[in-house]
């Protein structure tokens, strides 16, 4: 078959699933295969694709049709400018958690050395870009699964800043800092155990169950995590908290009362309060 041919009956496929972008993602798939850019099947539209390569096409648009994330398929995901490896171990870095880091290299952009803790750091997306953002910064990543450190140390290779990162498996209640931080970062589960659900299938089948999980309330490990901070963060550090979109008045209490400063308020792109910022007072 031809490339144009795969991508229509891939697209077919795709729509009659009611995959959003069906068109995009059976090109992305496709690309995949011929290891060409995207650029290149829509220019060389009438080159015939082996019959290996076309079994193996529509195996992968066999699984995008049963909703798996295409990230999972293609095991990437771009994250502030930079490919990470994913599998099904590791949440999908999102486009909202971006608006961190815009934060962190606004607030921070004068400070010539922090030291780093990422407590959830799942692929190490928060904390790698980072680093990579401030190269003099060094970092530990957290995680109690440890499938998903392997796989931040392996972005952490890809990306050359093994010498300044650091991931340990540990849940955050048995951490034992030998540091103390300037800086904390978590997107921790949040999502109440009776609401995973009504998520779309392509979240609730596919994406881990523990780094969804936020308990009855979906506040269990944001507590653990602003209860640990509390110790471990310098006077005057900064905390970012990544929450659910109905979570910001109860998380600014929780901070509150743990002697900490709400400083900031960040807003995702659909205008909902993603992320609390608090800076330790005592």
């Amino acid at each position: 078959m031809v490339i144009d041919n795969l991508i229509f009956e891939g697209t077919k496929i795709l729509r009659q699933e009611n995959i959003e972008n069906p068109m995009l993602d059976a090109e992305l798939l496709l690309t995949s295969i011929t290891k060409k850019e995207r650029e290149f099947s829509i220019i060389y539209g009438r080159e015939k694709i082996d019959n290996k390569s076309v079994l193996k096409y529509f195996d992968l648009i066999n699984r995008r049709k049963k909703k798996e994330p295409i990230a999972y398929i293609l095991n990437k995901k771009e994250f502030w400018s930079t490919n990470f490896v994913v599998d099904k171990n590791v949440l999908i870095p999102r486009p909202d958690t971006e608006i961190i880091l815009f934060d962190i290299k606004a607030r921070f952009k004068n400070s010539k050395r922090l030291s780093v803790l990422d407590i959830g750091t799942g692929s190490g997306c928060i904390l790698l870009s980072i680093l990579k953002e401030f190269k003099n910064y060094r970092g530990v990543g957290l995680d109690k699964s440890k499938k998903a450190i392997n796989i931040a140390k392996f972005n952490s290779d890809l990306l050359s800043i093994n010498n300044r990162s650091k991931f340990i498996k540990c849940d955050v209640d048995n951490y034992k800092f030998d540091q103390y931080y300037d800086l904390i970062v978590s997107n921790p589960p949040y999502i109440c155990s009776h609401k995973i659900k009504n998520l779309s299938v392509g979240i609730r089948k596919f994406e881990p169950y523990i780094a969804l999980d936020g308990g009855k309330t979906g506040l269990v490990t944001v507590n653990k995590v602003i209860n640990k901070a509390k110790k471990i963060l310098k006077i005057g550090g900064y905390l970012y908290l990544e929450i659910g979109y109905d979570q910001s008045r109860l998380v600014c209490q929780i901070l509150q009362k743990n002697n900490f400063k709400v400083v900031d308020k960040l807003m995702d792109y659909n205008k909902k309060v993603r992320c609390i910022i608090g800076t330790r007072l005592k």
